[in-house]
């Protein structure tokens, strides 16, 4: 694993930011010549299955294991400017189990919103109805590379509810024509990341611009969950160095390595001992 990575910690004020709002943008992660190949991945993914899955032109379209499907994109399951930060939230027990890439084409000319709300929902489905307590646990989060800028609004934003995922239900205003009061549009520039707790409340806004909006999801969570895609990543492992084996999903020991994992199963935990001492590892 490149050790630059160690560079880009999380530092006091982003974890604060993380905990306190549930979400934290990470400028700049992508140089633009990084970014322009891989909205060109997302633009060859997009031609080939928007006839397959029948989805409309103007209608988004999310591609689950977007990972396994361009080898363009492997590379950011463990970036320097967003895996260790990962790391800082999460620990080392950790493994990619989600990919999609949505690509969110301009709405037509005069189209009108059947519900003006926007879709607000917690990531993980059923983690949401069979784990007890308010804040649920966090389990997993999600780093969103952005191939396009969403600097101004109606350009498809990521919409977030600050602070949300300390809440186990979202209250909506009574009249159905208005939205939460603190929905807010992040906006982000094309090669910008935005990290977000599985349990913030978050949606798609409209795309009423003249400009397709493309970004990739990577969600990584404890390594005893269960992937929310079917992963079709074993094409990489050949040439994986151990760490990456581990975030795609290897277990030497089998279904047991996963809950109680052995220094073979997890060598990202290795890898940190050896460099940050034991003191500087989750447990």
């Amino acid at each position: 694993m490149d050790e630059t990575c160690l560079g880009h910690r999380l530092t006091d004020d982003e974890r604060r930011r993380f905990e306190d709002d549930g979400f934290l943008v990470v400028p700049g992660v992508l140089a633009p010549d990084r970014v322009a190949v891989l909205a060109a991945a997302a633009e060859r993914l997009d031609a080939e299955w928007r006839p397959v899955r029948k989805v409309k032109p103007h209608e988004p379209l999310n591609l689950l294991d977007a990972i396994g499907k361009d080898d363009a994109f492997l590379d950011l399951l463990d970036l320097p400017q967003t895996f260790m930060k990962v790391v800082d939230i999460l620990g080392w027990h950790i493994q990619l189990y989600h990919s999609h890439l949505i690509v969110t084409p301009p709405l037509p000319e005069g189209h009108v919103a059947g519900n003006p709300r926007l879709g607000w929902h917690q990531d993980s489905g059923r983690l949401n109805l069979e784990l007890e307590g308010e804040p649920r646990s966090r389990v997993s989060l999600k780093v969103g590379f952005f191939f396009t800028s969403t600097l101004d609004a109606d350009l498809g934003n990521f919409h977030v509810v600050p602070g949300s995922h300390r809440m186990n239900r979202l209250d909506l205003p009574e009249d159905p024509e208005r939205d939460h009061p603190r929905a807010t549009a992040v906006r982000v520039d094309a090669g910008d990341a935005v990290f977000f707790d599985r349990r913030l409340w978050h949606a798609a806004g409209r795309n009423r611009s003249a400009v397709t909006r493309k970004v990739l999801f990577l969600g990584y969570s404890y390594r005893w969950l269960r992937p929310r895609d079917d992963m079709t990543v074993a094409h990489y492992l050949p040439r994986a160095d151990p760490i990456r084996r581990q975030l795609l999903g290897e277990s030497p020991n089998g279904g047991f390595g996963y809950t109680s994992p052995a220094a073979v199963d997890v060598p990202l935990k290795t890898w940190l001992v050896e460099r940050l001492g034991a003191d500087g590892v989750v447990p």
